[in-house]
C-alpha cells in the first residue's frame, strides 16, 4: 500500500506539469526548458564546426550542447530547422516540423545521424541555455514583442540569433518594425535582419535588412515565420524591437492575393521572394 501511495504522488506530480495550449497538450516542463533550446552555425557559414568547436561556442554564450531530449522538447512546440547540427555526447541531426522534398527526407521528428565516432566532422550545434532567451525563441503566442540582445543598450559583436514564430493553422502573421538600428552598409554585409516566410533560414527569403530605416510591415503567406539576426565582429548599433500578431485568414474573395510586404523603400534592403507554405 505504501508503495502504490508512492507512485500516486509520482504520477500526480508528473501529471501537474501536463497540459493544453493552443489546442495541443503540452508538458510544461518540457515548455520551460525547451525556451532554451537554439541554433548556432559558425561566422564563415553552416557545417563549419567540429564537435570541440561546437561545444566552445555553446559554453561561451553561459550553456552548453543541447541533449536529444531538450531538442525534441523545443520540436514539440514548434522548432524546425533544416540544418544538422552537434548535440550532447557528439551526437548529430536536426528537429522537422512540416516534412519537406529537401529537409528530413519526407519526415517530422528529429532526423538523427546517431553518434559520431568521428568528431572532427563538421556540423552545426544546437546549444541550450534557458537563462539566454532574448538571443532567439520560439514563439506560439497570439502577439509578442522582441527585441535584439541587450536592448535598449547597443547589441555585442558576433551575434547570431533566431526567432521561429509559429501560430495556429490558417493565421497569418503580421510583422512591425518598431524601432530599428543596425550598422550601416548598403550591401547589408556586416549587422543584418533577415526574414524569411517558412519555418526556417533556407526557404521563402523575404530580404535582408540594415540601416536606420524602419522596414514596412510584412505579412506572411502562412503560419510560420523566421527571423535571423547576425552582427558581426567589428562596429555595433542600437538594435531593434519587432512585433507581431496574429491576423485571421483572408477572405474568400482576396484569395490568390498575395497581402504580404516588402520594404522596397528601404535603401538597406536585400529583397527575396515569396514562397507559400
Amino acid at each position: 500500500m505504501i508503495i502504490l501511495i508512492y507512485l500516486f504522488l509520482l504520477l500526480w506530480e508528473e501529471a501537474q506539469g501536463w497540459g493544453f495550449k493552443d489546442g495541443i497538450f503540452h508538458n510544461s516542463i518540457w515548455l520551460e526548458r525547451a525556451a532554451g533550446v537554439y541554433h548556432r552555425e559558425a561566422r564563415s557559414g553552416k557545417y563549419k564546426l567540429t564537435y570541440a568547436e561546437a561545444k566552445a561556442v555553446c559554453e561561451f554564450e553561459g550553456g552548453h550542447l543541447a541533449t536529444y531530449k531538450q531538442l525534441e522538447a523545443a520540436r514539440k512546440i514548434g522548432f524546425h530547422v533544416c540544418a544538422a547540427g552537434w548535440m550532447a555526447k557528439g551526437r548529430v541531426g536536426y528537429p522537422i516540423v512540416k516534412p519537406g522534398p529537401n529537409c528530413g527526407f519526407g519526415k517530422t521528428g528529429i532526423i538523427d545521424y546517431g553518434v559520431r565516432l568521428n568528431r572532427s566532422e563538421r556540423w552545426d550545434a544546437y546549444c541550450y541555455n534557458p537563462h539566454a532567451k532574448e538571443c532567439g525563441g520560439v514563439f506560439t503566442d497570439s502577439k509578442r514583442i522582441f527585441k535584439s540582445p541587450g536592448f535598449p543598450n547597443e547589441y555585442e559583436d558576433n551575434q547570431i540569433c533566431y526567432w521561429h514564430i509559429r501560430l495556429k493553422y490558417g493565421q497569418h502573421i503580421h510583422l512591425s518594425f518598431l524601432d530599428f538600428d543596425l550598422e550601416d552598409d548598403p550591401g547589408c554585409l556586416a549587422d543584418y535582419v533577415e526574414i524569411y516566410d517558412s519555418y526556417d533560414d533556407v526557404h521563402g527569403f523575404v530580404g535582408r535588412y540594415c540601416g536606420d530605416e524602419l522596414p514596412d510591415d510584412i505579412i506572411s503567406t502562412g503560419n510560420v515565420m523566421t527571423l535571423k539576426f547576425l552582427s558581426d565582429a567589428s562596429v555595433t548599433a542600437g538594435g531593434f524591437q519587432i512585433k507581431y500578431v496574429a491576423v485571421d485568414p483572408v477572405s474568400k474573395s482576396s484569395q490568390g492575393k498575395n497581402t504580404s510586404t516588402t520594404s522596397t523603400g528601404n535603401k538597406n534592403f536585400l529583397a527575396g521572394r515569396f514562397s507559400h507554405l
